[in-house]
């Protein structure tokens, strides 16, 4: 069993004020053009001191960078920004970015830089929320889902890298989730983008992992053909935040932080990262024509209509197919096990699960406004 995170009953980020003692309690007279030259020389020492003391680690996935081009790239913006020398922490099969990310921050590191795909900014930012590291990304995936919600730069190494050295501080929402499994254990994780059951999980499992190689998210549309075939539905019991438990069928569950993904898909509409709620998607198509409204509503209302100008008073469409719900807490159990996906990824099969989130819970790096 996985160890279990600590559940914040807060934002998990809390940041220390150093205090400094005097013993001398009398302190020597001074003029005051003397005491501005030093005040104005403490601050140039203080300035430099903490510039110095500033150093970058980088979490990446050998499989997923360029290494020899990313370390020329990091050389020139940490000194471009007055950044230490940065640590560099290699990611293995057997650990996607925890570990690593942990030996970062022991290390001193005060911001962990996440190169790879959305597995690895999971992982990272599963050890670096809980510390007073931030975290930067340098999208080298698929999906590349948490710096796509952000409005990164996805494809320009060195942006990236400026972002990351140059850039400032943001606060953001962070999933955590308890999955249940068939033998009675559970574990925890934390999720940056979404969390579900039904079409995703199955689309996931169906992937063709050597053909998602070669064309990238482009292999999900194969296994979405095969997973829309499957008819079979969820069957499960939910509360959310607390309330009474109520009986469901659906097709889908999604539980999410943010909602754009890859092809300018726009899977939930009203998600925002820092509002302090999740926003969950529940699909319940019935029949071919259910599953045609749901292509409608989210390739061209949310993915089109909604991002024009005016679309603030164009009317939305009824659609019973789906359905959309806010909360901060939402428990799920299962009638029989199912496969269950965390931020593009399958987390291997479910009998339920319990996710809640934390307010500000990750500090990100995001361009300077």
């Amino acid at each position: 069993m996985q160890q279990a995170l600590a559940r914040p009953a807060a934002p998990s980020r809390w940041h220390h004020r150093r205090v400094t003692t005097d013993t001398d309690p009398t302190p020597p007279v001074t003029s005051g053009a003397d005491a501005a030259t030093a005040s104005s020389t403490d601050a140039s020492a203080d300035s430099t001191a903490s510039q110095a003391t500033r150093v970058a680690a980088v979490v990446y996935n050998p499989i997923k960078v360029d290494l020899d081009a990313v370390k020329a790239a990091v050389a020139r913006a940490e000194g471009a920004a007055g950044w230490g020398t940065t640590l560099w922490f290699e990611t293995s099969e057997d650990d996607a970015g925890q570990g690593p990310a942990r030996e970062a921050v022991e290390a001193g590191a005060t911001m962990v830089i996440a190169a790879g795909g959305d597995g690895t900014v999971r992982a990272v930012a599963e050890t670096v929320h809980a510390s007073d590291a931030s975290l930067a990304l340098l999208p080298s995936g698929t999906g590349n889902l948490l710096a796509r919600n952000l409005k990164l730069t996805l494809e320009d190494l060195d942006n990236s890298l400026e972002t990351a050295f140059s850039g400032e501080d943001r606060d953001i929402d962070l999933g955590m989730l308890e999955i249940r499994r068939e033998d009675g254990s559970s574990s925890e994780h934390v999720y940056v983008v979404m969390t579900g059951l039904g079409i995703d999980a199955k689309m996931l499992a169906n992937t063709d992992d050597d053909l998602k190689k070669k064309v990238g998210w482009l292999a999900y549309v194969k296994a979405l053909v095969a997973t829309l075939r499957d008819e079979n539905q969820l069957v499960f019991r939910y509360r959310i935040d607390g309330g009474k438990q109520r009986d469901m069928h659906a097709h889908t569950i999604i539980v999410g932080n943010c909602g754009a993904l890859p092809a300018n898909i726009v899977l939930l509409p009203d998600a925002a990262i820092d509002d302090g709620l999740f926003d969950i998607l529940l699909l319940r198509p019935k029949g071919v024509r259910g599953w045609a409204h749901i292509l409608f509503k989210v390739f061209w209302e949310n993915g089109v209509v909604r991002r024009l100008p005016f679309a603030d008073k164009l009317p939305g469409t009824e659609n019973e197919a789906l359905r959309y719900v806010k909360a901060k807490q939402i428990e799920v159990e299962l009638k029989s096990p199912e496969d269950i996906e965390v931020d593009g990824d399958g987390f291997g099969v479910a009998t339920g699960f319990r996710t809640w989130i934390a307010p500000g819970g990750l500090t990100v790096r995001v361009p300077r406004s």
